[in-house]
């Protein structure tokens, strides 16, 4: 089974996009649109920017959202998913390009998302750090036992797992998770603490304008990063979005359990190619590639 799948906030890289502007007039109608819904020249950025500017969390989100979405559109008939998933952002890229959300609907959402996770990183400092070659139950204990706000946040692959908190729970669980074992625990230079209690403020603002919003059911399954499991329901796929800013991302199970479901081919579409090399960590024998050029 084909399962198609869309990255997240960190892909982004200055001309992205460029190549779809230039050769497909569908997706330069759709750039167009998606400056003139944002109140910004996003293209002028994503296509000849600073990486700082494209760093920004209100631009990178929609920036990636905007790459993933068209790059499907412009895929017309070659485009048939079976199931498909997005990491974190990805998600809501993964939704329209399954039918479930409008171009216009994902986008507002995309941006109200980012303006509201960039708010809450504002109330309080915090950040997020990779943990490497410990096993997830190490890292979910260690989280536990301390009394500042640090919890497991990117299920990314066997061995791989994001925390996420403020600066102190952070610090503390990369020093003790050093001490048992880990081989990197190394604090990533985010604007804050995605996925964790700290994104509450987000999460509620977020819930107002996605409880607002038509859904549809998709025209397949998807696995989104609350359950990692299959969804079609439109009130089930709204209520695990919400809840999607506060919760971690379960990116290894989910892919688990589209393997479990049949797929047998991945492939990524979007800019980068991190999900590829987190599913192969998952299932080496399993076919992946990658779609991030216009394709004629």
């Amino acid at each position: 089974m084909k399962a198609y799948v869309f990255p997240g906030q960190g892909a982004q890289f200055v001309g992205m996009g460029k190549d779809l502007y230039d050769n497909s007039p569908a997706a330069k109608e759709l750039f167009e649109k998606a400056n003139e819904i944002l109140g910004f020249n996003i293209t002028d950025i994503m296509f000849a920017g600073t990486d700082e500017e494209l760093k920004q969390t209100r631009v990178t989100q929609p920036a990636i959202f905007l790459h993933s979405v068209l790059l499907a559109k412009t895929m017309g008939e070659a485009f048939q998913p079976e199931m498909v998933a997005g990491h974190s952002l990805g998600e809501f890229s993964a939704l329209v390009a399954a039918n479930a959300l409008s171009f216009e609907d994902g986008l507002l959402l995309v941006s109200k998302r980012a303006m509201a996770m960039q708010k809450a990183c504002e109330v309080a400092p915090s950040t997020m750090a990779a943990i490497l070659g410990v096993e997830d139950a190490v890292v979910e204990q260690v989280c536990a036992e301390i009394e500042e706000v640090v919890v497991p946040a990117n299920y990314n692959c066997p061995g791989q797992l994001v925390i996420s908190g403020s600066i102190e729970g952070v610090d503390k669980a990369c020093v003790r998770l050093t001490e048992l074992g880990a081989k990197r625990a190394l604090r990533l230079n985010v604007g804050g603490a995605f996925h964790s209690p700290l994104m509450e403020p987000a999460r509620t603002e977020l819930a107002e304008a996605i409880n607002a919003t038509a859904f549809k059911a998709p025209i397949c399954p998807i696995y989104q990063n609350v359950t990692a499991a299959s969804v079609t329901d439109p009130e089930a796929i709204k209520a695990n979005l919400i809840a999607q800013l506060t919760a971690p991302v379960r990116w290894t199970q989910t892919v688990v359990n589209m393997l479990a479901d049949g797929a047998d081919n991945f492939t990524e579409v979007g800019p980068g190619s991190a999900l590829q090399g987190m599913i192969k960590k998952v299932d080496r024998a399993v076919a992946t590639n990658g779609v991030s050029t216009f394709q004629n």
